[in-house]
């Protein structure tokens, strides 16, 4: 074996052995009422600070980020247009776009897309 290699595995034993140590002679409270609080100013607060979520906020938010995302992966398949061959790009951004839009029917067939529900 190399120097290098033995090096390595010394580091990798010594960075192991003070996580354990770490790890062994830490104190740790899960149960601590006051970590587990809330903030506020030192006070107890005056309502709830976890307040319920809408899913459906969420879902529609993910569903922007995925398509914010690829339209972002849209932009240099319209900038090698002139630049690469005219039939391996028209393969590649057909089954680019093809995929988007099964995406997008998906999405519409599961009413993912209907903010009233």
């Amino acid at each position: 074996m190399s120097v290098m290699t033995i090096l390595i595995m010394i580091f990798i034993f010594i960075s192991n052995i003070f996580m354990l140590i770490s790890m062994l002679i830490s104190k740790k409270s899960f149960l601590d009422r006051e970590k587990c609080s809330p903030f506020e100013c030192g006070f107890d607060p005056k309502s709830i600070a976890r307040i319920p979520f809408s899913l459906h906020f969420f879902l529609i938010t993910m569903i922007f980020l995925i398509f914010d995302v690829e339209i972002a992966l849209i932009f240099p398949i319209i900038a090698t247009f002139k630049m690469v061959n005219f039939t391996m790009w028209f393969k590649i951004s057909f089954f680019f776009i093809s995929i988007l839009l099964m995406g997008l029917y998906h999405e519409w067939n599961q009413n993912m897309l209907n903010w009233s529900n």
